[in-house]
């Protein structure tokens, strides 16, 4: 397995996530993750999603993280991207930043 990856992701923070700045609840937040993904499975192209959804500056990009090594995200983002397929998207994550999907690119 390589040591640098590429992936993009959306994230919807939540209010009970510790480096999130918002009110939105859990709930909520899963909510609205779970539809982005239905509409992901669906045919709607991560990229769009992540720009019109994502509260991450990475939303500008289609949600692009560019390319990263092991390490260099929190552990629960940095396991669930090293194991993903080329071209898969991920389960729901939680991290500390709330929820995320990711896309593995390269």
């Amino acid at each position: 397995m390589s040591d640098q990856i590429r992936a993009s992701h959306i994230l919807i923070n939540h209010a009970d996530a510790p480096q999130a700045n918002t009110e939105l609840s859990a709930e909520d937040a899963m909510t609205q993750i779970l539809a982005l993904k239905s509409e992901i499975e669906d045919g709607k192209p991560f990229a769009q999603a992540a720009s019109e959804k994502s509260n991450c500056p990475s939303a500008q990009k289609g949600g692009d993280l560019g390319s990263f090594g092991r390490g260099a995200m929190v552990p629960e983002f940095d396991k669930a991207s090293f194991e993903l397929e080329i071209g898969a998207v991920s389960d729901v994550i939680e991290t500390v930043f709330g929820y995320h999907l990711i896309y593995r690119t390269e």
